[in-house]
């Protein structure tokens, strides 16, 4: 008889990234995953491999079901600079409100963990940054072309600025920084990028 699953992997998998994200894989151990799915190990390990496995997939679901959206949103908004500004707002939101403040992202938090080490982690936080930098360069390139951009603004390095001000935005949200601070410093530096 083929054995048959007696729970939803999709199911496991959320809370299992969820898991992840809210504490990071080194914090993690096996048995809090059983406890918070309420599976037992031999079902873990033959749906999903062992812990690094298990990550793995957690990681690739949260890039699908949060980051990836939120890049082609804004990829897709042709208003510039306001789209700028909305990717920003939605972000500290996120961070900072909701059943899930506090916790960072997943892959800022996995780019300060010591997960980074594994070479498929680190090429799915490259893929990320590459994807978050293009949504990024294509947002301000939509602000160049409305002349919205101060005269000799380069797209391309203003998109790897704001991206590293993503990842802070999401650092600062988890050690607990007010919204408003955030939003101010976001303010601050796309108003050094406007036209003047």
């Amino acid at each position: 008889m083929p054995d048959v699953k007696h729970f939803d992997p999709d199911t496991a998998l959320d809370t299992a990234m969820r898991l992840f994200w809210r504490q990071g894989m080194d914090a993690t151990g096996i048995q809090d995953v059983v406890t918070a799915t309420g599976l037992n190990r031999s079902s873990l390990y033959a749906t999903f491999g062992g812990k690094q496995e298990l990550y793995r997939a957690a990681l690739r679901r949260y890039i699908e079901q949060r980051s990836q959206p939120a890049f082609s949103r804004l990829a897709e908004d042709d208003r510039g600079l306001p789209a700028l500004h909305d990717f920003f707002a939605a972000l500290i939101k996120a961070r900072c409100s909701g059943a899930y403040a506090r916790w960072g992202c997943m892959v800022s938090n996995a780019h300060a963990g010591g997960e980074n080490g594994d070479p498929d982690i680190r090429a799915a936080l490259d893929r990320h940054h590459a994807e978050l930098r293009e949504a990024l360069r294509t947002a301000l390139a939509a602000g160049a072309a409305k002349g919205q951009l101060r005269p000799g603004t380069d797209p391309g390095a203003a998109a790897d600025l704001l991206a590293l001000l993503a990842y802070g935005v999401n650092l600062r949200s988890r050690a607990g920084a007010d919204a408003g601070e955030l939003t101010t410093t976001v303010t601050a530096a796309l108003d050094v990028l406007g036209a003047a």
